[in-house]
This record gives structure tokens, sequence and C-alpha cells, in this order.
């Protein structure tokens, strides 16, 4: 027998893998049980609806896609009046993803909202978004970082999750930063910035011109920044960026992730996530490590 169990700060996940924000919803369930997976990070919510981006919002690259969804949700009141309850029905750690559009004060509201309920497990604040009309993110910049990770902090009692941006000249001083305001966990990364463009009519293939860029193609950056960040942080390393099968995840275990995120992968092989799973299973226990806590950070350098 193997251990697959990986704590997240307080929070102990039977397994290390689980879906990505944005990335899927509740119709997934047609096609893997969503209960054997370690944890379902939501959509990333802000306090009031917001529509989004306009279209054309996601478009295919080499390697990958482009999208500028925007933060398209509901809004918090209709979230915890319908999504969560029908959330909540599933047998697996909730994370809740919350950003801002316009305040990042939003975020400490959120926050404290969100700590009423205690079925959810943890919070994910989602401060990388590069999909907003902003000339700058608040990861973008450490002391901002500071401020706003540490206003939230002060507002709820459960685990907290901040997902940082590759955006940046060394992630790994927004991840101290972080560290210091008080966040359980980083989650690396989010997309990187791009753009592509029709070469008939000349015209950006996104509404917004650049827009986040996902898949196989971000996995060396990824990569590169789990390991970075894992030299300087005591604080679990959520990986992602690129993950597409068994190999991809255990690359980000050997470079210093605690637990990794499926996304892109989702659109095309919807049960990658438990494959993965199994495949980890199987890889323990041929190379005979009984944790996977004992594979974090092998990478022989």
């Amino acid at each position: 027998m193997v251990n697959l169990s990986v704590n997240i700060g307080k929070l102990k996940l039977k397994n290390p893998v689980m879906l990505a924000s944005g990335t899927w919803n509740l119709e997934l369930k047609d096609f893997l049980d969503l209960n054997k997976l370690g944890a379902l990070v939501t959509k990333t919510i802000t306090l009031k609806p917001h529509s989004g981006n306009p279209y054309p919002r996601t478009g295919e690259t080499f390697l990958g896609m482009l999208n500028s969804i925007g933060l398209e949700n509901p809004g918090l009141d209709l979230f915890l009046k319908k999504d969560l309850v029908l959330l909540l029905k599933l047998n697996t750690a909730l994370i809740v993803s919350i950003g801002a559009i316009d305040n990042p004060k939003d975020l400490v509201i959120l926050a404290k909202e969100l700590d009423k309920i205690k079925e959810i497990k943890a919070i994910e604040l989602n401060i990388s978004c590069p999909n907003i009309k902003k000339t700058k993110i608040v990861s973008q910049d450490k002391r901002e970082t500071y401020k706003i990770v540490k206003s939230v902090r002060q507002k709820t009692n459960k685990v907290l999750i901040t997902k940082l941006s590759p955006n940046v000249s060394d992630i790994t001083e927004i991840a101290l930063s972080v560290q210091k305001a008080g966040s359980d966990a980083v989650s690396l990364i989010n997309t990187v910035l791009g753009m592509s463009v029709d070469i008939e009519t000349k015209r950006p293939k996104l509404s917004t011109i650049s827009g986040g860029l996902s898949g196989p193609a971000i996995k060396p950056i990824a990569l590169r920044m789990v390991w970075e960040t894992y030299q300087k942080i005591k604080i679990p390393i959520i990986g992602m960026g690129g993950i597409m099968n068994l190999s991809d995840a255990l690359e980000f275990f050997i470079c210093g992730a605690n637990a990794i995120a499926i996304g892109t992968a989702n659109f095309i092989n919807p049960s990658i996530s438990l494959e993965i799973i199994k495949g980890l299973r199987d890889y323990l226990l041929k190379n005979k490590i009984k944790d996977i806590k004992d594979l974090v950070g092998t990478l022989k350098v």
C-alpha cells in the first residue's frame, strides 16, 4: 500500500490531485467520479455578478490555448444560493476561488462571508488573473500582494491558498511576501500572457488583443517557477500549468509541488485526473516509495 494523502495547511486531502479553477463544471460528473479527487477549486467568484470580456475570448494555439474570459461569474449571492448548494453534495474537499474586478478590498468581504460556511474547506485567493482591465495585477507587486493577503488572512480561519502570476521578473519574492502575510500555500502558476493573430483579417484572435496562455506550452515555465519557489518558501506549493498526463504530474512533484491542479487537459480528456491518480499510485508501488510526500522536491542537481 502507498499513501497519496497530502496536507495543505490544516486541510488534509485524500490525494494530491485537484481540478483547477475555471476548467470544469458539474457536468463533468458524467465523465468521472468527482468524489475520487483530492479537491475541487471553483470558478473564481467576485462580490458582484460580472459578465466578463466580449467575444471572441478563447482560441487554440500550438500546444496550448488562449483565453480572456475575464472572470465571468454570477457573483457571491447567487453562488451561495445556487452553485454552492449543488457543490456541497459532493464528497470531496471544496476550495472556493475568489477574485476582484476593480477593488481588491472586495476580497476581504468575500473571505469574511465564506468563512461562515464550515463546508468550504479552503479559499484560493486569485490575485493573478491577467484578463481584467488593469495595467498591473496585484500579484505583480510584492507590497500590494502582502497587504491584500494580510487583510484577507485577518478575516478567515480557513486554509488560504494564494494563486500567483508568472508574469513577473522574480516569482520567489512574491511567494515570500505571501508566506510572510500568512497564506497557508501558493498555487503556481496562473496563465502566461500571450496573443494570436488572424493573418487574413490582420486582427487579434481575442477581443482583448492579449489573453492568458495555458496548456503544454507553459509547462517548462511552470516547472521552473515551482522549483525556484520550492527553494525559498516553507509553505506547500500546488503546481499547475500544462499538466496533460502522468509524466507531467510527476515532474511537478519532483520539482517541489505538494499537490497539483489539472486545467486545460480537462477540456481534452475529462477523465485525465483519475488516470493520473491511478498512475501516481502505480508509480509509487513500482519504485517502492511508500508516501507521495517522499517524492516531493527530489530533483537531483
